[in-house]
């Protein structure tokens, strides 16, 4: 699988990122499920952009968790994204189905991989990482899976051959390391252990044409 070497210090790199890496897919009409803030709103300027949320400052109000179905037709947007939000979700398999149902041409899923920020601190036997632990009072978000970067990556392949269409871009980002520290990891963790050790975050594009069209 392809890797990408990126780093996003603050939300905005990450959404910069999104809308320069994702260009050609983000036209039309786009739908941002979990968009808290919007911040692509003002990066596309090709799209008729629709932001959903229960925070933030979406264009519709919705608490994902709690809704049955979103509110559009079949095939209402020509592209739909959803970035790092279904591992927030008790009901995800619900609204991954969602995003399919309400997606014309493309869809666009990224998924962190939640064993690479826990491995550090489990390792050394202290420390914390996000979206997990026992806070004292409960918290406003968290995740609710808990999964590698080999399981997300199955996960996603899976749901377009049960489904019948394609994926037409699939790759993993990792932060920015030298060459050589790269070169040493892979010697000591090969194939899906290495993944699951150092790849931050994997994204997949969803190509619905073909299968609308059969």
């Amino acid at each position: 699988m392809n890797i990408e070497y990126v780093t996003f210090p603050v939300r905005a790199d990450r959404t910069r990122y999104i809308a320069n890496r994702f260009g050609a897919y983000l036209r039309d009409s786009v739908l941002d499920v979990g968009c808290y803030e919007a911040p692509l709103r003002g990066l596309l300027t090709e799209a008729r952009y629709t932001g959903v949320d229960m925070v933030g400052d979406p264009d519709i109000t919705l608490n994902l968790e709690q809704c049955e179905r979103l509110p559009f037709d079949d095939s209402s947007f020509e592209c739909v994204v959803c970035i790092e939000v279904l591992e927030h979700l008790d009901n995800l398999h619900m609204v991954f189905d969602e995003l399919m149902r309400v997606g014309k041409h493309y869809v666009i899923v990224s998924l962190p991989n939640c064993w690479s920020d826990a491995r550090c601190p489990i390792e050394r036997g202290r420390g914390r990482f996000g979206h997990y632990g026992l806070p004292l009072d409960a918290p406003p978000d968290r995740h609710k899976w808990f999964f590698s970067f080999s399981e997300a990556r199955q996960f996603l392949e899976a749901q377009a051959e049960r489904r019948g269409i394609r994926i037409a871009e699939i790759f993993g980002t990792e932060k920015p390391r030298n060459l050589l520290l790269r070169y040493l990891r892979r010697m000591l963790f090969a194939g899906d252990r290495y993944s699951n050790r150092y790849s931050q975050n994997i994204w997949a594009v969803f190509e619905l044409g073909n299968a609308r069209q059969a």
